[in-house]
């Protein structure tokens, strides 16, 4: 079973994704800020991360620049969620390796729960 680390401050819609990929058959591990994050990314070693980018303490840059910097760690593939939609926040975020940058105004739930199981194929 692959499990996805969603790393998301607003409870709400991190319970939401969790749910839905639960019913999807996935196992879920949650993270609430940056910190905790990669201390989970470390010791779990996620099949995929979902990861907003403006989250208490490290931001979700720095987690997935800490990412990409380890070896162990490098090759989990990463989805942004974020709010910020500006060209620079989602040319840097790929820039720094994520495997797909989505706005979350931009895409339902269900439609996350699509790009999650496209880039996990």
């Amino acid at each position: 079973m692959k499990t996805i680390l969603v790393i998301e401050d607003d409870k709400f819609l991190r319970e939401l994704i969790s749910q839905k990929l639960i019913k999807e058959g996935y196992n879920i591990s949650e993270a609430v800020d940056g910190e905790e994050g990669i201390k989970k990314i470390k010791e779990e070693k996620p099949d995929l991360v979902l990861l907003d980018l403006i989250l208490p303490g490290i931001d979700g840059f720095e987690v997935l620049t800490k990412m990409k910097e380890d070896p162990s760690l490098g090759s989990i593939p990463v989805i942004i969620l974020s709010n910020l939609g500006q060209k620079e926040d989602v040319e840097k975020g790929l820039k720094l390796g994520a495997a797909d940058y989505l706005i979350k105004a931009h895409f339902t739930p269900g439609e996350i729960i699509d790009k999650i199981k496209a880039v996990m194929k």
